[in-house]
């Protein structure tokens, strides 16, 4: 799945950087998530490193956009242009 970041979010702005994919952005109102660039760090990192910076814990997976593991580095793989 991809990841989501709910209305309570605060803005601190500490996720966006965190993100290798650059899925994160500020939206309207709270930062957002592009479910399109998001693999959960999966061919990155062990964790998504976004939740792990979280002061809130407002970024959980996204029940719009379910992906399995397979799927998430398969993502990845297209993502960085590396061959699987």
């Amino acid at each position: 799945m991809a990841l989501m970041i709910t209305d309570e979010c605060i803005n601190c702005d500490v996720c966006e950087p965190e993100c290798p994919n650059g899925a994160i952005s500020q939206g309207e109102s709270i930062y957002v998530i592009n479910p399109n660039l998001c693999t959960e760090c999966i061919g990155h990192y062990d964790t998504p490193q976004c939740v792990e910076v979280c002061p809130v814990d407002c970024i959980p997976k996204s029940p719009d956009h379910v992906e399995n593991r397979d799927q998430l580095y398969a993502k990845y793989l297209q993502l960085t242009k590396k061959a699987g």
